[in-house]
């Protein structure tokens, strides 16, 4: 199964853009990283002071509603409408739609009458102090969610799971993250979370403390720790950057690091955290999975730094292994490269294949293609690579499948 991300994530730069009403909770609550807390009897000039997004009690028809611009677009697989604390005084229902935009349109645009909004979670009660998640499966990518609360009341957090669909234009010229999570790279493996989870290893951010960073237990044999990231996009690494900020006497003494092609890699060793630490560990190339190749030896860490390290590898790899000796912390893993062609045409297909209706027309339009041809793109999809060259594809002009390769491939004209 894919590990799943808040794609609201303040993390990743998701916003509460706007909001009906915030009397007596601020709508940016709804978004903090770390859980809903209250303490009773504390009260201010608005209240009993909450930790949460709560409206005023309405005496006039309609609700309240908030809106939201993801940190990741990506396609939603559940929704989170944490009422945590709020027990006289939350919304007996909720709802939750999703559109997909270009660019950053403001909230009055978002809300005008040009945007479509798709429905995820239909009109649902709540319950009040309580996590109330509800499955989507909605399979396009969306760039903003609105929350509707009948009629009014309180939320504590909403949090909105599912999987990045990054979109890869200009991916294809630059030096990127590769594992960043904001492209949709994930921590799918470790051997030990003990302390704090490996997930936070590809965070985008800078940890601002030990409690933000990867730290397993204390060993007491003769294994290692490591973590497996899948990365979004398979490509050809330049230089990995370890990060081992505010581990001053705990932090991982040495790391390897090896690399996959396969996005599914194999396990690490036939016993988590007793691997040994040579390529060979994934098994002998007979046994079929893929093979480990190293990206970095064995190389000493000092605690508190950023460790910038050059990498030589020939091939795109698609999954990254850390092994950290023997235990320890580290706060983050970069790895620097650039995307794979084949991995940027698989993305480029997949980003427009998942867009909402009207967002393919203003993508493939501002791409070049004039309105209606952009249209009967759009409607052509699931669009499969080799379309281009296909008989739909020796339908367009030269110059309208040179933008559309440039699209979906990150190349400027069909190979000859």
């Amino acid at each position: 199964m894919t590990p799943q991300v808040d794609l609201a994530s303040r993390w990743l730069g998701g916003s509460v853009i706007a909001a009906s009403d915030e009397s007596f909770g601020e709508k940016e609550n709804l978004l903090t990283p770390a859980a809903a807390a209250f303490e009773p009897g504390r009260y201010g000039h608005r209240g009993e002071i909450v930790d949460g997004w709560e409206t005023r009690r309405r005496r006039e028809p309609g609700h309240d509603w908030a809106l939201i611009r993801l940190g990741a677009p990506g396609v939603v697989t559940s929704v989170d409408v944490d009422t945590s604390f709020f027990t006289g005084n939350f919304p007996t229902a909720c709802a939750i739609e999703a559109c997909g935009a270009e660019g950053y349109p403001s909230p009055a645009e978002l809300l005008g009458p040009a945007t479509e909004w798709a429905e995820l979670v239909p009109r649902s009660p709540l319950r009040g102090d309580a996590h109330n998640t509800f499955d989507v499966t909605d399979p396009r990518r969306f760039t903003h969610v609105r929350l509707s609360a009948f009629p009014d009341g309180g939320v504590a957090r909403l949090r909105v799971m599912g999987e990045v669909v990054p979109d890869p234009r200009g991916l294809e010229s630059l030096t990127i993250d590769l594992a960043g999570q904001e492209y949709g790279g994930m921590v799918v493996a470790s051997s030990d979370d003990f302390y704090n989870s490996a997930s936070l290893l590809n965070r985008p951010d800078t940890a601002r403390s030990m409690g933000e960073g990867w730290e397993t237990r204390r060993r007491r044999d003769s294994g290692h720790d490591w973590a497996v990231l899948r990365l979004a996009f398979a490509g050809q690494v330049r230089q990995l950057i370890v990060d081992t900020a505010h581990f001053k006497y705990n932090a991982s003494a040495e790391v390897a690091v090896y690399g996959c092609a396969a996005g599914e890699p194999p396990p690490p060793g036939p016993a988590a955290g007793s691997l040994p630490a040579g390529p060979a560990s994934a098994g002998p190339a007979s046994a079929g999975p893929p093979a480990w190749a190293p990206l970095l030896p064995r190389t000493p860490l000092q605690p508190d730094t950023r460790h910038v390290l050059a990498v030589s590898h020939p091939d795109p790899v698609a999954s990254v292994r850390i092994d950290a000796f023997p235990d320890g912390g580290i706060s983050r893993v970069r790895v620097i490269g650039s995307v794979a062609p084949a991995a940027r045409s698989q993305a480029g297909y997949r980003w427009l294949n998942s867009l909402p209706p009207a967002q393919a027309v203003s993508c493939l339009a501002a791409a070049g293609l004039a309105p209606a041809l952009a249209a009967d793109v759009a409607s052509q999809r699931p669009l499969t690579p080799g379309w281009l060259t296909g008989p739909w594809g020796q339908r367009y002009r030269d110059a309208d499948l040179a933008a559309l390769a440039q699209v979906l491939d990150g190349r400027a004209a069909l190979p000859a």
